[in-house]
């Protein structure tokens, strides 16, 4: 989701079976429900191959702009390293371990537009379809017209629409989110916040970062399948993979087992509060999505490693437009459909989705063949300047670079 660099202005975050290959939904899928099944809370440390000194310095570096905890792993053809920071849990002092889960937020965007494109690769919709092909007057009122924005359009932030985040209370301040963190937001109404709104740009002539691109594909995967952009993402991605610690959650609050706490003041003077609890539907295909390092770096690697998507709808992801609205975080950054494209100080570039939510901070990057990757989670807001970004960003490309 959209919500704040660490520089707390409001910049972006921004972050399967083979594509024709006929699935079966089983029958037991993550619920919203009090009773959503609760994954594995210990962690296989067999993926902790060993403790990076090298990682480790980044780390610290992090914790010194002012972060609560950081978890960080690197993977590569020689191994996995990792390196932790501070606490878990203000309140327990819990350190913060290796496999604690987080909420991932935007880099959600990746997963659901790798299920968007194995839609594509299956002939089951086109990148060239318009909103309104799929949502029949979804996409009206105030200047905003589905006919006129396509699917592509949707995943690569060149539609033009207003970001419902922009105008969302939850995300604004600690009394909206305390108001709000509970409440249960369908699509639809998510949607029509924006519609409210005037679009920022017409569509295809401007690049504008908007949650609500991705809560539209969402409702697409719903409408073109028959099953929620949870189920097929579960069933897609997350079974497939294995990735044993990563939830699509509906409406279940809390982050079951192991888990970093995030912390948020909103900007304000006041301290900091505990945003872990919080209604996932406010995110829902923008940035839902809880996961954990080891997790992301698996589902990063089969991606750009071509386990996920035909080489053409893996192209497609690839292809870039400049992105200068993320400039701030990334300079030089361009974005795909559901990828950003940052350049590396050594030289080509990496892929990545960063997530942003209050307290949560996601930062990833993948070489363009899969073979590398490196993930990283910071909670609390970090530093009032653009330090702590800037160290999350030496941490990814000095391992990249390495």
């Amino acid at each position: 989701m959209k919500t704040r660099l660490t520089s707390r202005l409001v910049a972006t975050t921004l972050v399967t079976a083979l594509a024709g290959i006929g699935l079966t939904l089983p029958a037991a899928v993550v619920t919203g429900s009090a009773a959503e099944p609760v994954r594995s809370e210990t962690y296989d440390l067999t993926h902790d191959t060993s403790h990076s000194k090298a990682l480790q310095a980044h780390v610290d570096a992090i914790m010194k702009t002012g972060t609560v905890g950081v978890v960080a792993r690197s993977t590569g053809p020689r191994g996995s390293g990792y390196a932790t920071g501070w606490v878990a849990d203000k309140a327990t002092g819990d350190a913060a371990r290796p496999g604690d889960r987080f909420r991932i937020a935007g880099t959600s965007k990746t997963f659901v537009a790798t299920v968007m494109l194995q839609l594509v690769g299956e002939g089951r919709l086109s990148l060239d379809d318009t909103v309104e092909h799929w949502l029949p007057g979804v996409v009206s009122g105030h200047g905003n017209d589905g006919s006129a924005i396509t699917v592509r359009q949707l995943l690569q932030h060149t539609s033009g629409l207003f970001d419902y985040t922009s105008d969302f209370p939850e995300m604004a301040s600690v009394a909206g989110y305390q108001a709000d963190r509970y409440t249960t937001w369908t699509p639809e109404q998510l949607v029509s916040i924006t519609m409210r709104h005037t679009p920022d740009f017409a569509p295809g002539t401007g690049w504008g970062y908007s949650n609500t691109n991705y809560i539209l594909a969402g409702m697409i995967i719903q409408k073109a399948t028959g099953h929620s952009w949870e189920q097929e993402a579960t069933a897609r991605i997350i079974r497939p993979l294995h990735l044993r610690h990563t939830l699509a959650p509906t409406t279940y609050s809390r982050i079951p087992g192991r888990h970093l706490h995030g912390y948020s003041n909103f900007g304000e003077a006041g301290p900091s509060i505990d945003v872990t609890g919080f209604d996932p539907s406010a995110g829902g295909a923008a940035g839902a999505m809880i996961s954990t390092t080891a997790d992301l770096n698996r589902f990063y690697q089969a991606l750009l490693g071509g386990r996920l998507l035909h080489p053409a709808e893996l192209a497609a992801m690839k292809a870039t437009v400049r992105a200068p609205e993320l400039d701030p975080g990334w300079p030089g950054v361009r974005y795909g459909l559901g990828l950003m494209e940052v350049p590396l100080s050594c030289g080509g570039a990496y892929y990545s989705h960063g997530g942003d939510l209050p307290g949560y901070t996601t930062r990833n990057g993948v070489s363009a063949d899969g073979r590398r990757a490196v993930v990283l989670i910071a909670t609390g807001d970090g530093s009032s300047d653009m330090s702590t970004q800037q160290a999350q960003n030496h941490l990814i490309d000095g391992e990249l670079c390495a």
